[in-house]
């Protein structure tokens, strides 16, 4: 490993040991290292910062060393030789001696028990012997060759020896392509060389050396006899052959998904010690096997043989600089032989070692060299995944980098390369642990995404299906799915650049021509194949050379999806690669389904017949229960054979969920576009997903219940807009029939395992109004029960209220359905027909949904919507009134017992709303829309009982009293004075009451004789009624006819009590106030001429159209003959208080106001039968007249001081 032995091989420490048991981490207090913080060391003069801190170490205590007498004869083997001894530990002989050389893959070993550190903090992980040996390549003619390879910001380097590849090459067959290579590039004549018969001298007298060190009696034994020794010597250069443990190329790592610890042969971490070593700004993880003992004036010595006839060398200098640095050791102890006697010991402190004679040198120039070096590496290994060869040829200045890997893939097989699985087992191992702290550091997401990317392309998807369905599920779980849109925008921290390292869709050569250090092509043609090159070992002590280079592109960055559909997109594809990695692994059984990916799936569409609508739908949920109850006892299992607990089992159980979860984010995004169809089709898909979840799990997570009971209530709301957006039916159609080549790939995986039917009755997407609803509240109902299974009701109670709003709302939305139902088929009946049986059915219905509803709100207390149910189940009550009053003859029709019921029963249903919200100030706009209904119930039924008394059953009094009743609580629950949008409809309907108490009580005054003190009583109230319906019809500007119409019953009522008087100044007062409310009719006449005069100015292009019939919006019939009515009226009061007033004249002394009065009204009068007597008049000039009329009628009684008040 060293090289040429007459160099350094053999003044070196042995060259790493490998047997060794299992690595123990080190407490405080047993400790070998003198320090754990690291020393900083003055050398030379010059300060060279280096700093060691153990990791890990095999190594026992440490043992004070023996100093052998003189003249002790180390080609004796002492009495423990070879053997184990409780002060050697558990690392038995490795540590003295027992050389073995050190596997081909030990960075691997290094890297797979440090995972923290690769790939982030460390820049280099390797053993000492390769970090000596790149250190002094400027002053050694031997050759270098190495492998290195880069994880993130790491180099793993590991000797790479061609001899002994060639010997396996002429076996195997392997690595040919670098043997022609290598021959035709490098070295023409290779040939194997043997180690000399000195070597094995050397080695052999330094094992028995440290031996006797740690063995205090010093007892020798007799000389080997040749037997043995070359018995010794075959089993060294067996050790030899053997020691590279080339594994097999396509050898992988048993179980490597599942023990992170997992080794194989040749992937061992077998040094005595791992130390963290910080030389300056490098900082590299470094395996050690150097023997460290304590004993001298320091806590720990590191021993070296020397013989006494060979001058120490530089070489050998920087060995044992770089071994103490390293091992953080502050002494060196030499002793000195000649031919195997021990002369002399001499004791050296590290910091010395440069300045020795013949091996001075410049510890500056040493960290020169290592910085350089590490730059043109970190420059040149940039592709993840890829293997180089730093190779410098013996006796040669130059030095140069290959790419294996691409060198490799010009072969006809790209996996020929043996460090192909290595490096994919690490790279995936690195971001499986940076995956444990992705919570922690998102910015190392573009990392992860590299590692794993890499990882994929290496491996061979026949070979290694396991590694590569976990590297892909990895992958989608880097996709946060519910993630929150801030975290897209471009300052988000997975945008960041996070790493040195390249991906091998974006690497690019670094720009080698601004230093002219290293070039791609040198002078032999030949050449053009190496990545880089170092044209002479000297540019190497030249500070800083390669820093210009140093800084490499970072080019991590976490792709940016631009929306909820990419990044799912994304998170399925790489779900599906799994999926295909998991079934290409179990072995096909002949009665799976033969489905092929590229088919679509039909889809099945049933017709709600064939269904059997609802009842069906009550069927498939029974199942559905019962297949979930029997989930909580684990008894599923899958159509594709695959043993649970195996890896294919627990890795498609995890992918399935992921594509499950991606499908619900997408359903929900479409759903949040209205796009419906598409959004059923994906809930669908996440569905199957889930169905066949459930197939394969043998015990189901609470959470994953969770996840079905999210689906199901989506499913629910997605019925519910389809069944809300029948219009836009065809395109929700074409939307759900629709699917991507990989949905059905994903599909045919699913069916491997399950018919993916279980949810087939929540995700058709029907054609009947009805089904769709029904189908949406069962949903709500299966994601209700689900939550009843475990404690997830207690667990989740945000979701639990959510869904119980969703079911009180569907069970709305269906009781509305039904009572609408049942309303049309009362319009379609025949007048006299009595209630049908379907109508009643319909009834039960919808009471059924509004009464689970209600109870829905009332379990989790929201009143508001409680009271919204409840006001419907009162509309529901007056449906069905008015079902049984259209169940009569229209001329025989009285207010029946049933009508009178099931309006009882609706002002009970809303007045529990308003008990339910309690005061106005829970929520105002429900308040008054309850009121108000409350109000028109009392109304209707005060009305209907007044139009169509029951006088049949009960006293005119009895009636009388009850419509009054009614019509005063309508009154109460209207409110006329707040400023609402409904203002005007609560002063029409007050405005009405009003009107309609004062009619009756004009009625009741008008048939009844007897109790006067009743007659006064209704006298007084009708006058009462009549003045606030004239009020507040007066405050409306769209109800001029009813006010002309209260207006002239007040006329009417006073005619009435002019009748029953006999003094003449009774009745003149009396005609008196009636002209008077004649007067105020005024207002009422102004609007009917204005809206006349607005819908007669908007035909004028139109000239055919007459004056008179251009008024639409006013009911004309209704004003020509309120206005005939009023006309009439007029005249007859004004001729009364004609003659009147003319008879008082004659009886009584002239009155000049009275006279004046009489003119005025005789004026009136006369022109008002003029104006009558014209048939030709238009309505408008008629309203004009009767204008003129009362404003003169005004006028006159505004001077006479005897004009009555009303």
């Amino acid at each position: 490993m060293m090289g040429d032995p007459k160099e350094a091989g053999a003044e070196a420490s042995p060259s790493g040991a490998a047997a060794g048991g299992g690595l123990s981490l080190l407490s405080q207090a047993d400790s070998e290292e003198p320090s754990a913080q690291g020393s900083a060391l003055f050398l030379g003069g010059n300060e060279v910062k280096s700093r060691a801190v153990v990791k890990y170490s095999s190594a026992p205590p440490r043992a004070a060393f023996a100093r052998l007498e003189e003249k002790t004869d180390l080609k004796l083997p002492p009495a423990n030789w070879l053997r184990e001894s409780a002060k050697l530990g558990p690392a038995g002989t490795t540590i003295l001696g027992n050389s073995k050389k050190s596997k081909p893959f030990s960075s691997f070993g290094m890297a797979y028990d440090f995972i923290d550190s690769v790939g982030n903090d460390v820049d280099v992980v390797s053993d000492s012997e390769n970090i000596k040996k790149l250190l002094k390549i400027p002053y050694s003619k031997s050759h270098v060759s190495m492998a290195v390879h880069r994880i993130g910001r790491t180099l793993l380097l590991d000797e790479l020896d061609i001899q002994e590849l060639f010997m396996r090459s002429s076996q195997t067959g392997d690595w040919t392509w670098l043997k022609e290579f290598y021959q035709r590039l490098i070295d023409q004549k290779w040939q194997r060389k043997k180690k000399s018969k000195e070597h094995w001298y050397q080695k052999a007298i330094l094992s028995k050396f440290l031996y006797y060190s740690i063995n205090g009696d010093g007892a020798a034994q007799p000389v080997p006899s040749s037997a043995e020794q070359q018995e010794s010597s075959s089993s060294h250069q067996a050790h030899e052959s053997e020691g590279a443990s080339w594994p097999a190329p396509f050898e992988m790592p048993s179980s490597v998904s599942e023990d992170p610890s997992a080794s194989s042969q040749g992937l061992k971490n077998d040094f005595v010690r791992n130390i963290l070593w910080t030389f300056e700004d490098i900082h590299m993880l470094v395996g050690s096997n150097m023997p460290i003992f304590g004993g001298g004036r320091y806590p720990a010595v590191s021993l070296r043989l020397r013989d006494n006839n060979k001058p120490i060398n530089v070489l050998t200098g920087i060995d044992y600089w770089l071994d103490n640095l390293i091992c953080n050791v502050p002494e060196l102890v030499m002793c000195f032989h000649v031919n195997g006697i021990v002369q002399k010991y001499e004791m050296i402190k590290t910091e010395e070692i440069p300045n020795l004679e013949n091996s001075n040198f410049s510890t500056k120039v040493i960290k020169d060299i290592a910085q350089n070096i590490l730059s043109f590496l970190k420059s040149n290994c940039t592709k993840e995944g890829h293997t180089y060869w730093l190779f410098k040829a013996s006796g040669s200045d130059i030095v140069k980098l290959y790419d294996l890997t691409t060198l490799c893939e010009e072969t006809e097989d790209k996996y020929q390369n043996p460090f192909t699985m290595p490096v994919a087992i690490l790279l995936y191992k690195v971001a499986c642990n940076m995956m444990m702290k992705k919570n922690q550091n998102k910015k190392h997401y573009g990392t992860i995404r590299t590692l794993l990317l890499n990882c994929v392309k290496l491996l061979d998807k026949s070979r290694h299906p396991q590694i590569i369905a976990s590297a892909n599920y990895m992958l989608s779980e880097l996709f946060q799915l519910d993630e929150p849109k801030k975290e897209e925008s471009s300052d988000s921290p997975l945008n960041e650049n996070s790493d040195e390292s390249y991906s091998e869709e974006e690497e690019e050569m670094a720009d080698s021509d601004e230093n002219g250090s290293y070039s791609t092509s040198s002078d032999p043609a030949d050449d053009n194949k190496a990545v880089a090159i170092i044209k002479s070992v000297g540019e190497l002590s030249v500070p800083e050379k390669y820093k210009s280079i140093h800084q490499i592109r970072p080019s991590c960055a976490f792709p940016v999806c631009h929306d909820t559909e990419e990044r799912c997109r994304l998170v399925l594809s790489y779900v599906l690669e799994g999926l295909k990695s998991v079934d290409s692994s179990i072995k096909k059984e002949s009665d799976l389904p033969a489905a092929d990916p590229s088919t679509p799936i039909p889809l099945k569409y049933e017709d709600e017949s064939t269904r059997g609508g609802p009842e069906g739908l009550e069927k498939q949920m029974a199942l559905f229960l019962d297949k979930m109850g029997s989930l909580q006892k684990g008894s599923c299992s899958g159509q594709s054979g695959m043993t649970p607990g195996s890896w294919q089992h627990k890795m498609k159980l995890q992918l399935i969920l992921k594509s499950s979860k991606a499908y619900y984010i997408l359903s929900d995004a479409a759903m949040s576009l209205q796009k419906y169809g598409r959004a059923l089709r994906y809930i669908k898909l996440a569905l199957q997903s889930h169905d066949t979840y459930c197939c394969l799990c043998t015990n189901m997570l609470s959470e994953v219940l969770l996840f079905l009971s999210q689906y199901l209530t989506l499913c629910g709301d997605i019925q519910l807009m389809l069944a809300q957006n029948a219009n836009n039916r065809a395109a929700h159609l074409e939307e759900f029939n629709y699917q991507t080549k990989e949905d059905q790939e994903i599909l045919h995986s699913l069916h491997r395992e399950s018919s993916c039917q279980g949810f087939a009755w929540a995700t058709d997407l029907s054609t009947d109004l009805e089904s769709q609803l029904s189908v949406s509240c069962k949903c709500y109902e299966a994601a209700n029960e689900i939550l009843q299974f475990s404690d997830l009701k207690s667990q989740n109670p945000e979701h639990y209220v959510q869904v119980l709003k969703r079911m009180g709302n569907i069970r709305n939305e269906i009781g509305v359905f039904y009572m609408n139902q049942a309303a049309a088929l009362q319009g379609e009946r025949v007048v006299s027909k009595s209630v049908s049986a379907a109508e009643q059915q319909l009834w039960k219905k919808s009471f059924s949904c509004f009464e689970k509803g209600i109870h829905n709100f009332e379990s989790i207390d929201d009143a508001t919507n409680a009271a919204l149910l409840l006001c419907n189940t009162g509309r529901l009550m007056r449906v069905c009134a008015q079902a049984h009053c259209g169940a009569e003859d229209e001329f025989k029709r009285e207010f029946s017992p049933e009508e009178g019921l099931y309006y009882s029963k609706a002002v009970d249903y809303y007045l529990k709303a308003l008990r339910s919200l309690g005061t106005r100030d829970m929520h105002p706009v429900v308040w008054d829309s309850v009121n108000w209904e409350l109000s028109t119930t009392y109304f209707t039924m005060a009305t209907l009982q007044q139009d169509y008394a029951p006088l049949s059953r009960k006293a005119q009094e009895q009636i009388e009293k009850e419509v009054s009743e009614a019509m005063m609580k309508s009154l109460k629950h209207c409110d006329v004075d707040s400023a609402t949008a409904r203002q005007p409809l609560c002063q029409y309907r007050a405005a009405t009451i009003h009107h309609r108490l004062a009619s009756m009580y004009h009625s009741c005054l008008r048939n009844q004789v007897g109790d006067e003190h009743l007659r006064k009583q209704h006298r007084v109230l009708a006058d009462l009624h009549y003045s606030k319906a004239a009020k507040l019809f007066q405050l409306l500007k769209d109800a001029p006819c009813e006010l002309l119409r209260v207006q002239l019953e007040r006329v009417a009522f006073a005619e009435f009590q002019m009748s029953s008087q006999n003094s003449n100044v009774g009745k003149l007062k009396t005609l008196s106030g009636a002209l008077d409310i004649m007067v105020r009719t005024e207002h009422a006449f102004q609007l009917i001429r204005k809206d006349l005069v607005e819908e007669c100015d908007q035909p004028k292009s139109d000239e055919a159209t007459p004056a008179a019939d251009c008024s639409p919006n006013l009911n004309r019939e209704e004003v020509i003959k309120l206005l005939s009515i009023f006309e009439s009226r007029l005249s007859f009061l004004l001729l009364q208080s004609i003659k009147l007033m003319s008879s008082s004249k004659r009886k009584m002394s002239s009155n000049a106001e009275e006279d004046v009065v009489l003119q005025t009204n005789k004026q009136i009068y006369s022109q008002l039968l003029r104006a009558t007597a014209n048939r030709n008049s238009t309505l408008l000039e008629r309203i004009e007249v009767v204008i003129c009329l009362l404003e003169q009628l005004a006028s006159g009684s505004s001077r006479s001081s005897g004009s009555a008040a009303p």
